[in-house]
């Protein structure tokens, strides 16, 4: 019977890579991982680290600093205090026949 691999939402082949295989060819795994995406490294037959170029982790990084509430986000925002008149004029509805 074969063991079922766990589904990730990108392809996996050849992005695997026991922690063994990863160390001796690490050179590989560094070029690969530049050009190819993430790269996976498992112990004992399970996920241990993930491989990522440095761009985007930067970027993955930059997505998680995301503001704590609504509140910080717009006084955090380059708008805040730009004295922007966002006032309209009130709307009534409209009148329709019945």
């Amino acid at each position: 019977m074969k063991k079922k691999q766990k589904s990730r939402s990108i392809s996996t082949v050849d992005k695997n890579w026991q922690l063994q295989t990863a160390k001796a060819r690490f050179s590989e795994l560094f070029r690969k991982a530049r050009a190819e995406g993430p790269q996976w490294v498992t112990r004992q037959g399970k996920d241990a680290v993930v491989v990522v170029a440095a761009e985007e982790f930067q970027r993955l990084r930059a997505r998680s600093r995301q503001p704590e509430s609504l509140v910080e986000f717009f006084a955090k925002s380059p708008l805040a205090g730009a004295n922007l008149k966002l006032d309209r004029p009130r709307d009534y509805g409209r009148e329709i026949d019945l």
